[in-house]
């Protein structure tokens, strides 16, 4: 039995809302591993995610991406801030996760690392029926039927069904992870870099299948990633995070033709172009990243930044622009 997937509701009733949602973890030290401070991995973060919406999240190693994918999916607690579906409230900072099984089956994650997702001691029919067989959604089919349906939806054959993980490359182990994530027929899918550590092809028929899938059946993604080019391919809109903070936010093309912030600049021109000049000249942020444990006062960015002057040392700039396209930046559209 296929899950149904389901009922289409208001766009506004049925949105998923992370509403200034800040994760911390505490730093302990000494004798008796007191607190002594925190890492701020999310800070202040607000998306509005719409049924059958795309929005792709940037951003250098550590800024946070992964992080959020997992808040969402309530992987980790909230040190701030609230998760919801509608009014329905998923996750709130001091409070436990009040995710009902109907709730955890709406919101699926695919991990960066496939191998480390995948059980090793379970065969690819039993990995993407697990979900199905704990819900109680199998009705008339075998655990086999399904299995070779979900694999099918995927593009892996039969002969799939009784292989361990170990026994798969590493394309058809993300797509066995995208078959157990899709299983359910979730709203919102969690994809944290599912093809970084691909080769280029493989990225590309990845991506097409995820395509594919949003298509068939009207799921939403969260698409985690470093690769811009392949983030406007797939996305609605995009999302640009430092330091643990959302600095850009607006609808894809826009946002890749016409960029407000700095960082967001600084990420598209680092981007290699097929057939451009040998030799030519880029323009490389200089320093690292400030630490999430000791985050710089002022905008996060001012360290790293030429337009920095001294407003931006001192007081955080607050997301803010037009109804599609937003910037945290004192200094939004200026010319480097």
């Amino acid at each position: 039995m296929v899950p149904a997937p389901h009922s289409p509701a208001p766009a506004d009733a049925d949105a998923l809302s992370i509403g200034h949602v800040s994760v911390r973890y505490p730093i302990r030290r000494g004798v008796f591993a007191r607190v002594r401070g925190a890492v701020h991995a999310v800070e202040d973060v607000t998306l509005r995610l719409a049924p059958g919406e795309t929005i792709g999240l940037a951003g250098e190693s550590g800024c946070g991406k992964t992080t959020l994918g997992r808040a969402v999916a309530g992987l980790e607690p909230l040190a701030a801030g609230r998760i919801a579906i509608g009014d329905r409230t998923l996750s709130e900072a001091g409070r436990p996760p009040r995710r009902t099984r109907a709730d955890r089956r709406r919101i699926q994650m695919v991990f960066q690392d496939p191998l480390a997702a995948l059980n090793p001691r379970l065969t690819a029919c039993d990995l993407v029926t697990e979900g199905l067989a704990e819900h109680g959604l199998l009705g008339a089919e075998t655990r086999e039927e399904a299995a070779t349906r979900l694999l099918a939806e995927v593009g892996l054959g039969k002969d799939a069904l009784w292989k361990y993980p170990f026994e798969f490359s590493g394309g058809q182990r993300q797509r066995i992870c995208i078959a157990r994530a899709m299983a359910l027929r979730p709203d919102w899918v969690v994809c944290d870099e599912v093809a970084s550590a691909l080769d280029v092809s493989v990225q590309a028929q990845v991506i097409n299948l995820l395509t594919d899938l949003k298509a068939r059946h009207r799921v939403s993604y969260l698409m985690i990633g470093h690769d811009l080019g392949v983030l406007r391919h797939v996305s609605d809109r995009m999302a640009v995070m430092y330091l643990g903070r959302i600095v850009e936010l607006g609808p894809a093309d826009a946002f890749v033709d016409r960029p407000l912030h700095p960082y967001t600049r600084a990420l598209l021109a680092a981007v290699p172009v097929p057939g451009g000049p040998r030799g030519a000249a880029r323009k490389v942020l200089r320093g690292e990243p400030p630490s999430a444990a000791n985050p710089p006062p002022g905008c996060p960015f001012h360290p790293r930044c030429p337009l920095a002057r001294g407003e931006c040392r001192r007081a955080m700039p607050a997301l803010a622009g037009d109804a599609d396209h937003l910037v945290a930046c004192h200094r939004a559209g200026d010319a480097p």
